[in-house]
């Protein structure tokens, strides 16, 4: 059984975001070797909540011993290298990020600008995608340094950690090497669950964003949420929202959710530009009907990953015509 043998508390650290919910939160699991999940926010700002809420509850940085790392979003591995200066600790992350930090920033750049034409947007949109890619890409892999990670985790994979046995699941989807921890805590079966099964919201489809794997994305968040159900889980610590027992209603809703998202997205090929004509159109235009007037560039690699899987799985076609993929009807 997955578990930390003697009773101990879990602290939440919570660090500021700018974006719904306007927090993320990391959690220290006070066994004899403590160890941290996630690691928050970049900055002073970052590293003075961490070390604050630490000391609220007797700890220095440097009691920290492992750290184990849920996925390379810049709100979870914010204060890695403080944390590695400090103590030293054994640190754990998804195996994929091995290879997704190798990746040539020119090759990125080509193809995500690529994509985002395919889909329509226009030469400053793409500008954006294309900048907000290379941008993540070369800072992840400076908070992350992959040389810093002593053991690469994969889905199946059962690591002792300490006092505790974590068994490791590969929830793709939000991030395509997101993985999810389970473990026994104190009587209940918890789910360290990074950004899944969070309680105010579905988390947005961004997987691999716009690079090489964006047309798997839906695919690998329903595979995700499979992966999670089959789990008996008592209690969810998330990095967003509350920490919570909904965990069946909120993979229920988060299903619910993408069937929703997808079930749209057929409708609005269908409407065309508004008009009733069908008239084909683009993974922007499509973006455009769901923003109205609102930026379209925060949610371009969930709907171009929703076409994707429309078109892969025969419920609606795509056209070529002047470089650009045009969907209409099946």
């Amino acid at each position: 059984m997955a578990s930390c043998e003697r009773t101990v508390p879990i602290h939440r650290i919570e660090y500021d975001v700018n974006w719904p919910p306007e927090h993320v939160a990391s959690y220290l699991i006070g066994c004899e070797q403590p160890v941290l999940v996630d690691a928050g926010m970049p900055g002073a700002d970052g590293r003075k909540r961490l070390c604050e809420t630490l000391a609220t509850h007797g700890y220095d940085l440097n009691d920290i011993e492992h750290l184990i790392v849920t996925h390379p979003h810049i709100d979870h591995i914010g204060q890695i290298s403080e944390i590695v200066d400090a103590a030293s600790p054994t640190v754990y992350a998804p195996v994929g990020v091995q290879t997704r930090f190798e990746r040539n920033l020119e090759g990125l750049e080509t193809t995500v600008r690529e994509n985002a034409r395919t889909a329509g947007f226009s030469e400053a949109e793409r500008d954006v995608l294309v900048d907000k890619a290379v941008e993540s890409l070369r800072r992840n892999r400076e908070l992350l340094a992959p040389e810093v990670v002593d053991v690469w985790v994969d889905g199946g994979d059962i690591v002792e950690i300490g006092e505790a046995v974590v068994d490791v699941l590969h929830t793709p989807g939000h991030q395509a090497d997101h993985c999810c921890y389970r473990l026994e805590l104190n009587g209940e079966d918890v789910l360290i669950s990074g950004d899944m099964v969070i309680e105010p919201f579905r988390p947005v489809i961004l997987h691999a964003g716009l690079d090489q794997g964006v047309e798997r994305a839906v695919e690998g968040f329903y595979t995700a949420l499979d992966r999670i159900s089959a789990l008996d889980i008592d209690r969810v610590y998330p990095g967003h929202g509350p920490v919570h027992t909904d965990f069946e209603a909120t993979l229920e809703r988060d299903r619910n959710s993408l069937d929703r998202t997808l079930e749209k997205a057929v409708d609005t090929v269908g409407e065309g530009h508004g008009d009733g004509s069908e008239t084909p159109m683009t993974a922007a235009d499509v973006a455009t009907e769901r923003t109205g007037s609102r930026d379209t560039t925060y949610i371009a690699v969930e709907v171009v990953a929703a076409l994707s899987y429309l078109r892969s799985t025969g419920q609606i076609r795509a056209t070529e015509r002047d470089g650009m993929r045009h969907y209409v009807p099946e």
